[in-house]
């Protein structure tokens, strides 16, 4: 698993029938920062996953990928190899929060 930010959609009119209605998403994922872990920073790589939650453009997200991408009830019959798995509320290393999803909220 991984925390990724939401950074777009895809939209893909055609595509094998057991992917209809199931939304796309662009995320990038973050890591810590190895400089300070005191925040988090982005990787620079970008992944399409399955959206089951409802997560909206720039927020943060937990992903998990490979084949227990396919272990939800919403997702256990997709070829999918990344999926939302959670809307992330804060992330804390060593008693530090290095992201809050209310303070990031209004850094937007």
């Amino acid at each position: 698993m991984f925390v990724a930010r939401v950074t777009g959609s895809v939209v893909a009119t055609q595509k094998v029938v057991s992917m209809t209605g199931h939304k796309l998403l662009t995320v990038e994922p973050y890591r810590v920062d190895p400089e300070s872990n005191t925040r988090l920073v982005p990787t620079g790589r970008t992944f399409v996953v399955v959206d089951t939650l409802g997560a909206g453009l720039g927020e943060m997200v937990l992903i998990c990928q490979g084949s227990s991408a396919r272990l939800t009830p919403e997702t256990e019959k997709l070829p999918i190899d990344a999926v939302v798995i959670g809307l992330v509320d804060t992330v804390d290393i060593g008693g530090t929060v290095v992201f809050s999803g209310r303070d990031d909220a209004r850094n937007h």
